[in-house]
This record gives structure tokens, sequence and C-alpha cells, in this order.
């Protein structure tokens, strides 16, 4: 008997009952402020995901052994912003209440909201660790406060002081740098304070966000606002992994806008990035944790 096709991201073929780890798309790119086209890249990615390998020589593990399941694209509304964050929210809250781990494929850097809302509820405790180019912190753009500039500022709303770290920053408004001093630890440029965020967020629940403009565009041009002076690809690499070594609860990648790279190396850096932060969370289950 012929059986349907269906299409998952490489490796993440368990059933749900089984898997530890649930990946779920969320397209929707409605506030974005200059070149849109993320709402497509999760669908992108399933496809492009089988030109890569299920091994990892970086860390000596395999997709074939990982328990994740791929609960496909949400179907969410391009013209109502609130209704869509809504929409992830609840898919999120289904993930947790499984007692699974709800990873996020965006879309623009909004959709974060909507997961860490779902999040925090079940983790009041809940710190965040942002890679980025942008400082996300704008109170409001164009008369809005539901916008990709200002998701952390919300996110803020949501954990308050001193819980959020941040990143490889280098772009934004004067005022947000200077909000950020008194509200948020934000490091610019590189990603060299991670070591210092690892110690401070160790032990304690953790939402990790990676805006993927984090990367410098000679590497990754595929995003709709490129900003120049960023990390390299092993750089971002490498962090991804010591992040998901923390207490991560739920996570997410944002951004990728594969239609501004025609070459396909942004989408494929976006999938080894998405491929790493998996194995590394399914390390402990792997290999045992008396081996972490």
């Amino acid at each position: 008997m012929l059986s349907p096709n269906v299409e998952t991201f490489l490796g993440c073929e368990a059933p749900f009952n089984e898997a530890r780890i649930v990946l779920y798309g969320a397209p929707f790119d409605s506030t974005t402020s200059f070149r849109p086209g993320t709402r497509f890249a999760s669908r992108i990615m399933r496809g492009e995901s089988y030109g890569l390998e299920t091994y990892s020589p970086y860390q000596d593990l395999d997709m074939e052994d990982a328990k994740v399941f791929d609960s496909g694209d949400l179907e969410l509304c391009f013209g109502d912003a609130e209704k869509a964050l809504k929409d992830i929210e609840m898919r999120v809250e289904e993930i947790l209440e499984a007692n699974k781990l709800p990873f996020m494929i965006g879309g623009e850097h909004l959709v974060s909201l909507g997961a860490i809302r779902a999040v925090a509820r079940r983790y009041p405790d809940l710190h965040i660790l942002h890679f980025d180019a942008h400082t996300d912190l704008r109170d409001e753009y164009l008369g809005t406060h539901l916008t990709h500039a200002g998701v952390i500022r919300r996110v803020w709303d949501i954990v308050g002081d001193g819980r959020i770290w941040q990143l490889g920053i280098r772009s934004g408004l004067r005022e947000e740098f200077q909000w950020a001093r008194e509200h948020t630890h934000l490091h610019k440029f590189d990603l060299k304070a991670m070591p210092q965020a690892m110690a401070a967020l160790k032990g304690k629940p953790v939402y990790f966000t990676i805006d993927l403009d984090v990367m410098d565009p000679s590497v990754f041009p595929g995003t709709g606002t490129p900003e120049y002076g960023g990390v390299s690809f092993k750089e971002l690499m490498e962090a991804a992994i010591a992040g998901c070594g923390l207490n991560v609860v739920g996570c997410d990648i944002v951004e990728l806008s594969p239609g501004l790279d025609q070459s396909g190396a942004s989408t494929a850096a976006a999938l080894k990035i998405l491929r790493e932060m998996l194995l590394k969370l399914e390390e402990p289950f792997i290999k045992g944790p008396e081996q972490v």
C-alpha cells in the first residue's frame, strides 16, 4: 500500500509520543521593516535539509539517534500579529503540556514573543539568551508595540530586569543602547561574553533565541536586515552548541529569508546550526547523562 508523502526536517521522524523535542514552523513576517521573506524559511529548510548529513563530526552525534518530532508549520494570520502570536502560544502550550521541548523555526523575530509567553508561564524564573545583530528593544515602531524591532522589549515586559542576555548586538537606536544599560545584559559586536553568560545562566531555565543575522552578511546574506560586522559561521555554531548545554526549556532560530540568497548558502548555514543545536539538546539522552 502506498503511503502519503510527508516531508520533515532530516532526521526528525520520531513519533510524537516518543519525541523529547518538537519542531514547529512559524511562517510570519508581517511586521518586517525592510525586506520580507522569512515566512518561507521553514518550508524551504525542510526540502533543503536532505542535502545535509544526519551525522555531526563536530559533536560525534547523529540525528538518527535523536528523538525529534516535526509538527509542521502553523497556519498564521498575516494581517493580525496578536492573533498569530496567540496561535504560536497555543502550539507551545500543547508541546509543554506533553513535557517536551518546543523548538521554533521562524519567521521574523516577533514570533519568539508568542513562544516566550507560554514558556514563561510554565517557568516563572525564565531567563533569555539572545543572539542578534540588532537590539530589538524599541518600545514602538511606526506606532505599534508589536514588531520584530521591539520583540525583546516585549519579552522584558514579561521577565523584567537582569534576566535577558544579549550578545552580538551591533545595531539599534541610541536610546535602545542607553535603555539596555539599566535593564538587560547587552554585549556588543561579538559573542565573547558567552562564558560570562553561561556562568550567570547555569541552572536557570533558559529560552534561547538566535536571530541568524548575528552572522556577518558575507557568510549569511539571506536575511531581511543585513548588518555588517557580524560573527562567522564557526563562531555562531560553537556558541550555539555551548548555549544548548544550559537548562534550555525552549528555543528558536529566526530571520532566514531564503529568497534573498539564491545560492542556498544561507539556508545551508541555518540548517547546520539547527542540526548542531538539536544534537546538543539531545546529547544527554543519546550518550547518557554520565557521559556528558
